[in-house]
Parts: C-alpha cells; structure tokens; sequence
C-alpha cells in the first residue's frame, strides 16, 4: 500500500527519486517512467498564495498514488512535476491507458477553503524492455517526451522508447539562441485567415509566432514559448509580437487591407505593470487604432480569480483593444466568470470542431458556446474547420467567423496580402471559390 502524505516534505524529491528509477533498473528487465507535469499551475499560486498552491499539490500526489498499481515508485521531478516508475510494465497500450486515465480522474475538482481547482496534465512517458540500462539516457528521454507533450497540438502525451533519437543539448543550444535571434530578426509573423463563414472573405487574421532558426530551420512556438521561459524574456517576446502586429497593420492599409489582428498573450503580460502603456505608446507610434487589435487569452487566465488580470483586462477593453478567451472548453469553463468577464469574442477549441461529426456532444458544445456568444453580445469563432461537413454543421448553427486549414494554414506576410487581396478583388481565391460551391 502506498504512503498517504501529509505534507510535501515526505514527497521523495528529484535526487531520491533519480535513486529509486536507478534502482529499479537494476532489478527489472522492463520498465516504464512517466513524468506528470501540472498544466499552468503558477498560474494557481500567483492567483490563490503558496500555501493553497501546495495543498492543491499534495492531494495531485496522493491521488496519483492512489491511482497506479501499488507496485511503483513516486517522487517529485520538480515544483510541478511528478514521476512514477512502473516496474515490469513497458506495453505502449497500457501507458497510454494510463495517461487517460489519469485525465479522465481529475476531472473531479480539487477543493481547499472555498477554492476549486480542476487540474489537467502533460505526460511524457519512456519505456525499456531490453538491453542495457542506462540511467541518464533513460531520464533524460523521458523529459524529452514531456517537453515533446508540452508541444504537442492535440493530445498533451508523448511515449518514446530507449531506441527513440536523442536530441542531446538542443534545448540548451535553443536557449542560447533566442537573444540573439531577437537582435538579428530571426524571428517571423505568420497569419492565419478568419474567415466570414456565410461568404468565405477573410475579415481578420490571427498572428502566429515563428522562428527562421539558421541550423534548425522553421520552428513553431513550443520551443520558442520554452526558450524564453527559461531565460525570463516571455515579456520581450511578446512585445517583439505586439509591435509587429502594429507594424503589419501599416503594411496592410498601404495595400488597401481593412483588418483586424489578434495576437496571443502570455500570462507574464498580463502581470506586467506596463502593458497598457506599451499598448498606448505602440498605437500612437504607428498611427493605428486599438480597436484594430485583438487580444487572445487562454480560458485559464481569463477566468483566473486575479484581481490584476480582471483589472488590466478592464482596463484594456476601456481602451477599445478586443478581448477574446481561446481554446473555450478545453478546460472547465466556469462559467460564472464567462458570465462576468467582459469579452468580446469566444473562440471553440479546436478538438470540438475536428470532432464534429464524431459525437453529437461536440456540436452541442458550439451549440451551447454559440448561445453564451449571443446572451453576451460577443463573437463566437471555431477553430480547426478542415473539411466542407464540418463548415455545412458550423453554419447551420449559426456560427458566423472561423478559421482552419479548409481555408489557409498560417502563411508569410506576402503570401497573406496576397491571398487578402485577390479575394477584395475578384470576391475570392478560385480555391475559395471551389469550397463556396461545394458548401
């Protein structure tokens, strides 16, 4: 039977822990390890203090424990980070079982003195079923797995095997280099298309991050997003972010291009004291409008109890800037805060619209999105639409604006003027105009 803890200190830590895996290998020819990392769990400590964040962390631990096989070791990687050693077990199947099984448990919240929190995962697991053991080889891929689940676009899980490749002092070498791509302008925006779903015109884009690495070729924002939270350079980047969204705005009106931007903002922004000011001073700098930008928020952060988050959101919105909460229902929405939030737009997560046809909850999830959108008098976005029956269902609900691959991936700014105008210009691209006649 395994301990019940009472405080975090009888948690075994990384060292002792590293020792446990170690001396499993020594006894078992198979084996498996998964680190559990807490989703956005600063997040809980800066909103509700320390000391509710490590009574939320303690009960994650004992029900981790309680979930597996008496049969394994337990210890905590880090703040956030768990690790279980599972002896004798290395089935891909039943690891990746396991890790829905953890996400289906914790969707039972977790309470302490009037506070509730629902936590979910990313797990990178690694197994071993021959061969020699190899300690560090052995951690280090299973922290490659996780940074890999961090990543991930649609499931935060990632299982590697001992033969997997190593990619040994990448995420250093990445570190290293994201100073000096700030200073050499290696770093890029790309724009994804929101689209009028009844007439199939791009009415405003989403901006995304990308980085033109010299050796490692286009990179997405996983490893950038990862490169300057180590190097506590997330409000520089994102400022970078900001102020080229302003200057592709100007870039847009000289091609005759009347749209909007939104940009995803981290929730190190939002703590920033002078994000209001660098809005102002970057509207005023480049003679664009701050109606014209829009700010996409996670659910998470949007619906934190901060006080500072509520107040900058206010404060924000007051200024005219659009305020939009991404990803709705990827996590619980609560929606006594989407009552009182002050929004103007809700964007359906992704896996919603992707699964669409695969179970009628799906659809009903919009449906209920889509009635929450008009009782606010805000915008109601899908994501993800990638095939005509989706954007058939879509628009029979009454969903108005999306944006998907059925449309346009993110593309370079050229390719995204381009693509803008030739729909101004002769009411949509022929691959528009294809889908229009499908639809």
């Amino acid at each position: 039977m395994q301990q019940t803890h009472s405080s975090m200190a009888t948690i075994p830590n990384r060292y002792a822990f590293i020792d446990k895996v170690a001396k499993c290998g020594a006894r078992h020819q198979q084996m498996s390890l998964m680190l559990i990392d807490v989703v956005r769990f600063s997040d809980v400590t800066t909103t509700f203090g320390i000391e509710v964040g490590d009574r939320f962390l303690l009960e994650i631990a004992n029900r981790l424990q309680r979930l597996f096989n008496h049969d394994m070791e337990f210890g905590r990687i880090s703040g956030d980070v768990f690790g279980v050693v599972l002896p004798g077990v290395h089935s891909t199947a039943l690891l990746q079982q396991q890790f829905e099984y953890i996400i289906e448990h914790f969707k039972s919240p977790l309470y302490y003195e009037g506070h509730a929190f629902i936590a979910d995962f990313n797990v990178g697991a690694v197994n071993m079923s021959k061969g020699q053991f190899d300690l560090t080889l052995f951690v280090s891929r299973a922290e490659a797995a996780l940074k890999q689940a961090k990543e991930n676009k649609h499931e935060n899980y990632c299982q590697l095997s001992m033969l997997d490749r190593a990619e040994t002092g990448r995420g250093l070498a990445l570190k290293a280099d994201l100073r000096r791509a700030l200073a050499r302008d290696e770093l890029e925006l790309y724009f994804q298309p929101k689209v009028d779903l009844r007439t199939l015109t791009i009415i405003s884009a989403e901006c995304l991050l990308r980085w033109n690495h010299p050796t490692d070729g286009l990179l997405f924002p996983g490893a950038l997003i990862e490169a300057a939270e180590s190097y506590n350079m997330m409000n520089e980047l994102g400022y970078w972010t900001l102020e080229s969204a302003f200057r592709a705005l100007v870039g847009f009106d000289i091609e005759g291009l009347n749209i909007t931007l939104s940009v995803n903002i981290s929730p190190t922004q939002l703590y920033d004291t002078q994000l209001v000011a660098n809005l102002q001073s970057l509207s005023k700098q480049y003679n664009i409008d701050l109606s014209r930008i829009e700010l996409e928020l996670t659910e998470d952060v949007a619906l934190s109890n901060s006080l500072m988050v509520k107040k900058q959101l206010a404060e924000l919105h007051a200024m005219g800037i659009k305020i939009s909460v991404d990803d709705f229902g990827k996590g619980y929405s609560n929606l006594a805060y989407i009552r009182d939030l002050t929004i103007d737009a809700i964007k359906i997560d992704k896996t919603f619209v992707m699964e669409l046809t695969d179970n009628p909850v799906n659809r009903a999830i919009i449906e209920a999105a889509k009635l929450i959108g008009i009782a606010k008098q805000c915008a109601v976005i899908a994501e993800g639409i990638e095939t005509i029956e989706q954007l058939h269902i879509l628009r029979e609900i009454g969903i108005a604006t999306g944006q998907g691959f059925l449309f346009s991936k993110a593309i370079p700014y050229r390719k995204f003027i381009q693509l803008a105008q030739t729909d101004i210009i002769v009411g949509g691209s022929p691959a528009r105009q294809k889908i229009a006649k499908l639809a």
